[in-house]
């Protein structure tokens, strides 16, 4: 406890001058306050929450200080993307194979984009076409790791190498996210330039610096190949950005429905570093739901979120087969997506497992399914709507037909799609 130091005339005659008395004195009242709010904290959360403040306390005042570049400086310095670069495009000849080069951010395992990506120049190269991957990595990070994992968690058998100044000519060159779209418009390779959008990616960051630079690489003059129809349609009204489209696929040899499974749960992605997933609103509605029926369980996966104000099981970071195994448990899915919708719902359906989604345009036009159920995005009409799904009278044969409506819906389907827009674009005969 501080000593109380009187303030007054004699202060000075202590040793100690007027400033430096107000001083101890904040001091004082600062640790006061402190201390009543950490006392608050643990009568209310415990020590977990407790806990888990402090590290991200200590995260904060370890994290440097300065702005967080993406993208090499000097990328955004070269790209005057006012004045629209031209490209040599080679011919494609009869019979030889299409060649692309994808530009690709660094990636770590169980990333839901690059899966996506790689699922792509998997299925182009199983049918001919020949892929290079180049990472581009403004971090510094380790070029052989990322190249291990492309490999061992996503199945990329073509060539794999740094991003620079050597990139080989071919046919097509495809940026994969905004740091990558300015390293493609600077490189003068040849090849069409293609963006691969798999989401709106200004959404990603506040209004402020990264924000508009993700928003510029829409005005590059690139040609679009989207997630869904919702950027298609985004990107050429905000834009003028030409686009062809690709509809989500669904892994149903991992994702599929099993009739003899007892459903007595309700699932959500809980991953609170992606904000864009409204994790936090999903929770809320969580906590009114639980309290509404407290007897069906409710599994969390993404990320263990320490103590909540209701009962749930942990799952955190799952494989694909654990993660069927969960919503083959569950009745419904609560599954928000701010921006474009994520692969969830349609994994979900497949499990026969009904989504709960947030209603927007961008989920309804990318899902286009009549399993969905649709709730504004409120904790109170989440709530209303998983427990309309729970106490369905017919869950049974509901459930049956969504994983029905889903069961055509294989990657393969996708990969089809972006074959055919690489070859409109580039004025090869389809298939």
């Amino acid at each position: 406890m501080l000593t109380k130091i009187p303030v007054g005339a004699n202060s000075r005659s202590n040793g100690l001058s007027t400033r430096t008395v107000a001083t101890l004195k904040g001091i004082g009242l600062q640790l006061d306050r402190r201390g009543r709010q950490i006392g608050h904290i643990m009568l209310r959360d415990g020590w977990s929450t407790l806990a888990m403040r402090a590290r991200s306390k200590l995260s904060d005042w370890i994290k440097p200080k300065g702005f967080t570049w993406h993208v090499f400086p000097e990328d955004v310095l070269n790209a005057d993307f006012t004045r629209p670069a031209t490209f040599a495009v080679p011919a494609v000849e009869d019979g030889a194979p299409i060649t692309i080069n994808w530009i690709v951010g660094p990636a770590g395992p169980g990333s839901g984009g690059h899966t996506t990506i790689f699922r792509m120049v998997n299925y182009l190269q199983r049918i001919g076409y020949d892929n290079r991957v180049y990472f581009y990595d403004p971090y510094g990070g380790d070029q052989k790791y990322y190249e291990s994992i492309a490999r061992s968690s996503y199945g990329v058998t073509c060539e794999i190498d740094k991003f620079g100044p050597d990139v080989k000519d071919a046919h097509a060159v495809v940026a994969t996210h905004w740091p990558s779209a300015y390293a493609m418009f600077n490189m003068k390779t040849a090849g069409k330039r293609f963006y691969f959008v798999q989401d709106y990616e200004p959404s990603f960051y506040p209004v402020g610096t990264n924000s508009v630079l993700a928003e510029s690489t829409y005005r590059m003059g690139f040609h679009g190949i989207t997630a869904g129809r919702w950027l298609t349609e985004k990107l050429a009204d905000d834009f003028g950005m030409a686009s062809d489209w690709f509809p989500f696929g669904c892994d149903t040899s991992r994702y599929r429905f099993n009739p003899s499974s007892k459903r007595n749960g309700v699932a959500f992605y809980a991953r609170a570093g992606t904000p864009r997933r409204a994790v936090e609103l999903g929770l809320l509605a969580l906590e009114l739901f639980a309290r509404r029926c407290p007897n069906i369980e409710l599994h969390l996966f993404g990320e263990d979120l320490g103590v909540l104000p209701f009962k749930y099981t942990n799952h955190g970071l799952v494989s694909p087969d654990k993660l069927g195994d969960i919503y083959n448990s569950c009745f419904a899915g609560l599954t928000l997506s701010l921006t474009n919708v994520s692969l969830v719902p349609h994994e979900m359906l497949a499990c026969g497992c009904i989504p709960v989604v947030n209603d927007a345009d961008h989920n309804r036009i990318v899902l286009d399914n009549a399993h969905v159920r649709y709730a504004p995005l409120s904790p109170h009409a989440l709530a209303d709507a998983l427990y309309a799904v729970v106490t369905m009278p017919d869950f049974g044969s509901a459930s049956r037909q969504a994983a029905e409506s889903v069961h055509s819906t294989s990657w393969d389907v996708a990969g089809e799609a972006v074959d055919e827009a690489f070859r409109r674009a580039l004025n090869v005969a389809t298939r």
